[in-house]
């Protein structure tokens, strides 16, 4: 039985499954398809779940059991799902928990693929939702339906980095027996853990801050055993799974996240403050940085701000193009969470199927840029960014 009180570093390195009889330091990778039973009894057993053991990668592995619990102890919960990405993490969460009549009330401010399952795909099964927009939570209530049965929210959101607050949001959840669901992506669970805040599932793209490193695609869901049930049972009849070999790296990533974190976080700090001085930036976006409107809340919920700085570049799509192609050392790609830091514009890639209207809503203008800060040091970050801004 593993202490409670340990430490999040600790837990993220002690967590582990026990050595075989090898005497192993680091868990082995078991890249197997299949797993066999000692007699027809051992195989009755385990597919009536009479006894533990593992039958097929699909539904379990040693691997993505160790990746699991890992998360589990760091998000403080009980159970969890391994797949094979985020995204598919986000579609198995809602379609496992989700029945036709179901309504969604769900934050507008939300990854633009997120938007697209919400908006496109949900629906083909008579699944709707509403948006609820962050900076009007007076006007949730009121939107919450009858068939309501999921509350869905990002914090802090993709791109424009907008908070809400995960107490009021689980207690608003809580009053009216929704499912809450929170995508804790950009902060991970070392800067902010929502199931303290109330929330029933917990979701990740494992690819981003988890990984660290731009090598792996992974998702990860975590919650209470009850909600957890229902998309434990959907994850192993369609199939969203993880590979071993991804949930090993994962596992082993996990053991340097508060480490990586929190340079992320100094290195970001030290860029949104500099790019808040700047003459051609007309504004900046931190969570931590004073300017932001949500900063008290911010720096109640979240033990940093996390290593993404979005800001708007004056001058619009133009100087935005401009700033992106006069970039030399920072990495033009739509990832985040990598060692190297990325530079995105949101409107003409991961958002651009948005409508003009709906990126308007959510704050994603012409001019807007997100910069996933990596890990190099910071001076020769600033630097680059500098002379690309002109």
């Amino acid at each position: 039985m593993m202490p409670k009180n340990r430490h999040f570093e600790t837990d993220a390195i002690r967590t582990q499954t026990p050595s075989s009889d090898q005497c192993e330091h680091s868990y082995p990778l078991y890249m197997t398809s299949s797993f066999t039973f000692e007699s027809a009894e051992h195989a009755r057993a385990i597919f009536a779940s009479e006894m533990e053991g593992n039958i097929y990668s699909r539904y379990s592995n040693p691997n993505t059991d160790e990746f699991i619990t890992k998360v589990c102890r760091l998000e403080g919960t009980e159970a969890g799902v391994a797949t094979a990405s985020g995204m598919a993490g986000i579609f198995t969460t809602l379609a496992g928990l989700l029945n036709q009549g179901d309504h969604i009330l769900a934050s507008r401010s939300l990854f633009g693929s997120s938007h697209q399952i919400l908006s496109q795909i949900l629906p083909r099964w008579g699944i709707s939702f509403t948006y609820a927009d962050t900076n009007k939570l007076e006007s949730w209530e009121s939107l919450i339906r009858p068939n309501t049965k999921v509350l869905f929210l990002e914090t802090p959101s993709n791109p424009g980095l907008d908070l809400i607050d995960l107490n009021w949001a689980g207690t608003l959840a809580k009053a009216h027996n929704l499912i809450y669901v929170v995508d804790n992506c950009f902060a991970t669970p070392y800067l902010q853990r929502p199931m303290e805040h109330g929330a029933d599932i917990v979701t990740h793209s494992a690819t981003k801050f988890i990984d660290g490193q731009g090598r792996a695609i992974g998702g990860i869901i975590v919650g209470s055993e009850e909600p957890m049930e229902k998309i434990q049972f959907f994850a192993r009849h369609t199939g969203p799974s993880m590979s071993p070999f991804n949930a090993w790296l994962f596992s082993k990533s996990l053991e340097t996240l508060s480490v990586r974190m929190d340079r992320h976080c100094d290195n970001a700090e030290k860029l949104a403050k500099f790019l808040g001085d700047h003459k051609n930036v007309n504004f900046v976006k931190y969570p931590h940085h004073k300017d932001h409107p949500q900063f008290e809340l911010a720096k109640k919920q979240m033990k940093r701000g996390g290593g993404v700085v979005c800001f708007e570049i004056a001058g619009g799509f133009e100087k935005a193009k401009s700033f992106i192609d006069r970039i030399k050392l920072l990495s033009r790609s739509a990832n985040l969470g990598d060692t190297r830091t990325i530079v995105t514009h949101p409107a003409s890639t991961t958002h651009s199927k948005l409508t003009e209207e709906e990126r308007e809503a959510v704050g994603i203008t012409p001019g807007l840029i997100r910069i996933a800060v990596g890990l190099e040091h910071v001076d020769d970050i600033i630097r680059d960014v500098q002379q690309a801004l002109g």
